[in-house]
């Protein structure tokens, strides 16, 4: 039999693990908030991880920063209460995008299965990720359809489009919680 011959790797990744910003180090407890200041702006972001002997000690933010001395270590700033969201290396990058946006965060931290830091991936790298994507980048329209949440069904609007031939590129429905309507963008082929 012949060998197996392994598979390419895709031209973008879906997991966390692939999209960590390589260039953003983390802070250490060495470092004062003036360097973190830097960094911050270096970087154009609002927060930056705190990292100890290889494990995510919290997110700082500018804000506190700005809180204590800068020229005051890291190490002295108070942990306790600090921000300590991440997410695991094989996580979906829609569920990166999910624990950003509910915490309001620029940079989100990946760690591996044993919980040590790996990196962050940045606001700007899923901006980056989502316009390199095919759907974003083909030719073709964006139609928006707005309709009771009890009349969606995808398989019927997919079996629509395509008799009429067409396909889905891409798709996004958005609703607030207490609306009865579904707004469904398409991106179409043509």
């Amino acid at each position: 039999m012949p060998a197996k011959v392994p598979t390419a790797q895709p031209e973008f990744a879906m997991t966390a693990k692939d999209l960590i910003a390589h260039d953003i180090t983390p802070l250490s407890f060495a470092q004062t908030g003036k360097e973190a200041f830097h960094l911050l702006n270096d970087h154009h972001l609002k927060h930056l991880p705190v990292v100890d002997e290889g494990r995510l000690v919290g997110i700082i933010s500018e804000a506190e920063i700005f809180n204590h001395k800068l020229y005051e270590p890291i190490g002295a700033y108070d942990f306790t209460m600090a921000r300590r969201f991440a997410v695991r290396d094989g996580e979906h990058v829609l569920e990166v995008i999910k624990v950003m946006g509910d915490h309001r965060l620029t940079i989100i931290p990946v760690l591996d299965s044993e919980g040590f830091y790996l990196g962050v991936i940045t606001q700007n790298d899923l901006l980056r990720f989502f316009s390199a994507t095919a759907s974003f980048t083909q030719p073709g329209a964006v139609l928006v359809l707005e309709m009771e949440r009890r009349d969606y069904s995808m398989a019927t609007i997919a079996r629509f489009v395509e008799e009429n031939d067409c396909k889905i590129l891409c798709t996004f429905v958005t609703s607030t919680h207490e609306s009865e309507t579904l707004e469904v963008t398409l991106k179409l082929n043509t």
